[in-house]
């Protein structure tokens, strides 16, 4: 199995999966960590240079999320403390289960807690999408 742990600086857990600089990928065999690895964020609107200061954000794109979700395509879920609403039903869709989390920071102590299985997720997105559908 692996997680995923979106991480604007390879050690802590993102405040915006699109926004991270990279994903830290988790291999767990028998609920232990054994392995990790950082995937470099070059597939979002942000690391497109799509999210800046006076520049849309309407992910009007062709391939949405496309890119991303076959960079962790590997993935059973991925961590962070905010997404948008189309980000969290396409992961789904692909069999990634999107996790909203606030209580740590640390991606390593994140992960653990997933294992023992003290993760839930808030099911929010980040204040600067609209909510869409189902996220009320």
């Amino acid at each position: 199995m692996k997680i995923a742990v979106a991480s604007s600086d390879g050690t802590t857990v993102s405040h915006h999966f699109g926004r991270s600089a990279c994903f830290i990928v988790y291999e767990i065999q028998d609920n232990k960590i054994t392995k990790k690895e950082s995937r470099p964020n070059r597939q979002t609107a942000f690391a497109q240079g799509e999210c800046r200061e006076g520049v849309s954000h309407a992910h009007d794109r062709a391939s949405g999320h496309a890119d991303v979700i076959e960079v962790l395509k590997d993935c059973q879920a991925i961590l962070c403390q905010g997404m948008g609403w189309r980000a969290v039903e396409e992961l789904s869709a692909h069999g990634i289960q999107p996790l909203i989390i606030e209580e740590y920071t640390e991606a390593d102590k994140a992960v653990e807690a997933y294992l023992r299985g003290e993760i839930k997720s808030t099911g929010a997105c980040c204040s600067h999408h609209d909510g869409g559908p189902g996220m009320g």
